[in-house]
């Protein structure tokens, strides 16, 4: 049985690096892949700590259902909207998303 500091400090990893994507990357598709690592981290605690203290009925696992459900739409919604301004202006970079400005 793995404890549940070692998870929970995978978790903590997952959302540091899911952090420093967002504030590092440019690059739309990989700011995309960083939300998903975040909520990835959170779906591990959710798990981890429902297995550690949770009752049997896994409201746990439910949570993190939610949570993946609510992230596959999210990415879905993102992808779209990424192919629609790469379409408008030829680039996925971050910086060049200023449709939106006067």
């Amino acid at each position: 049985m793995i404890p549940l500091g070692h998870i929970v400090m995978l978790s903590m990893f997952l959302f540091c690096v899911g952090v420093y994507g967002i504030l590092t990357q440019r690059h739309a598709i990989r700011f995309l892949i960083s939300v998903e690592l975040i909520l990835n981290a959170a779906n591990i605690n959710l798990v981890a700590f429902n297995k550690y203290w949770g009752t049997p009925d896994g409201l746990g696992q439910v949570f993190a259902l939610f949570v993946i459900a609510v992230a596959a739409a999210a990415s879905v919604v993102g992808l779209i909207l990424v192919i629609a301004v790469y379409r408008l202006r030829k680039s996925v970079f971050i910086d060049d998303f200023n449709l939106l400005k006067w």
